[in-house]
């Protein structure tokens, strides 16, 4: 039976290589529609916990998920079975490394691996946000040292995932699927496969197309941010309200969107993938000048609120060195257990940088997971909300800290995330 045939029929198998927060809920979405789907991870303790039907991500709860669905996942490590999958979907993490630059070791040892065990036939997409020509360049090379040809022996395509974890108003089945095939061949296919679980595909003309596609919307994001990061700096200086005057501009029912001032930028996205495109850029002569100011922009931010926490201690006539300073949130963004690129850590590593010493609150994050960049705070455990410290500073607008009265402890509270309403006391604006 032909690959479309069984997508169609359902009968394909289905094979998504990482396990973390792209991958997890898109094998959901295709036990959903019907596929019998494969999991395949190298973390042993995922494997684990899946099989066991407990999560490690905390807006995904497998336990109230319908057995009927779960019964159709098997999580493994064994990638030998890769032989046995119809469709391979890639969601594996394009971090940069210590220069900044783009670390495609988890992309390519992938696809290493699946040319091992791959066979005719086949689909395989990448989901993973990358720069252009990554998907019909680098991995079809790969892929072609078997001797199989892309687009005539294999179906080769790239579609981004857009997750945005906790947000209630979209889900991965309601926003539409971006999606490029190396051949004409190779996006039919792919875009049947994405058809049965999305409410609308948009294929376009190749995966470079794709890709940029992606780049796009987060290059789009971080230059809007570093504005109104800008903008806060400034208007701080000017005694404005930056929060104000945002809500204020948009009332405009057109030619406005609004996007919000914060510690610094976290997250797998915005923090790093518009700097696969500056990389990529220099290869053609090019200097992509305005995305690295707002790179600049974006990753001063932290420095500007310690600065608030430092003069937010002065005034109560303490330094930094010896203070104990409670931050509210660890996860990048409301909501999430995620503390991937967190400033939250850019923010404790400078203050204790300065003798501070720090502790941190996160309903999301109990415990402080193992990291490459900041391996020294795992273990670290949240701490109970008192006013046994000498300033607060917020860091991530849980829903859990909005009723809080903080000002009521009587000692200064930095706010980052416009998060405390009252005015006055001792309360910074960040």
């Amino acid at each position: 039976m032909q690959l479309l045939e069984l997508i169609s029929s359902r009968s394909a198998s289905i094979g998504v290589i990482g396990l973390g927060y792209v991958g997890l809920p898109l094998i959901l979405e295709f036990c959903k529609a019907g596929f019998l789907v494969t999991g395949f991870d190298i973390d042993p303790q995922k494997i684990k916990m899946l099989a066991s039907r407990k999560s490690y991500i905390k807006h995904i709860d497998l336990q109230k998920i319908d057995t009927a669905v779960l019964d159709k996942f098997v999580p493994t490590n064994n990638f030998s079975l890769l032989n046995d999958m119809d469709c391979i979907l890639i969601c594996v993490p394009t971090p940069l490394n210590s220069n900044r630059e783009p670390n495609m070791s988890y992309v390519f040892n992938t696809t290493e691996v699946i040319a091992q065990f791959m066979r005719k036939g086949q689909l395989i997409v990448l989901e993973s946000t990358t720069y252009p020509g990554t998907t019909d360049t680098d991995m079809r090379t790969i892929l072609e040292k078997t001797g199989m040809k892309a687009g005539t022996d294999f179906h080769l395509a790239f579609s981004p995932e857009r997750e945005d974890p906790s947000n209630k108003d979209f889900a991965l089945s309601t926003v539409p699927k971006v999606v490029g095939g190396y051949t004409s061949a190779c996006l039919e296919v792919a875009v049947a496969l994405y058809d049965t679980v999305v409410a609308k595909t948009v294929p376009v003309s190749s995966t470079r197309v794709a890709e940029s596609a992606k780049l796009l919307e987060n290059i789009y994001r971080s230059v809007n941010i570093a504005l109104v990061n800008e903008l806060k700096v400034l208007f701080d200086q000017m005694d404005i309200d930056i929060w104000e005057v945002i809500d204020a501009a948009k009332t405009k029912p057109f030619g406005f969107q609004a996007f919000y001032p914060g510690p610094g930028l976290g997250g797998h996205c915005i923090p790093i993938d518009p700097f696969y495109l500056t990389w990529k850029a220099r290869e053609y002569g090019c200097h992509t000048r305005f995305i690295e100011l707002a790179g600049e922009i974006n990753t001063s931010m932290p420095d500007y609120v310690v600065s608030k926490v430092v003069r937010a201690l002065n005034d109560v006539g303490k330094p930094v060195r010896g203070s104990h300073i409670l931050l509210l949130g660890l996860a990048y963004k409301a909501n999430v257990d995620d503390d991937r690129e967190s400033p939250s850590y850019h923010l404790m590593e400078k203050i204790e940088e300065l003798g501070g010493k720090v502790s941190y609150n996160d309903p999301y994050i109990p415990e402080i997971r193992p990291s490459r960049e900041y391996a020294r705070y795992a273990g670290k455990q949240s701490v109970e909300i008192t006013d046994g410290y000498d300033l607060i500073l917020v860091a991530t607008a849980h829903d859990q800290y909005r009723s809080l009265n903080l000002l009521s402890y009587a000692i200064p509270v930095v706010d980052t995330r416009h998060l405390v309403s009252d005015e006055g006391g001792l309360l910074y604006q960040a």
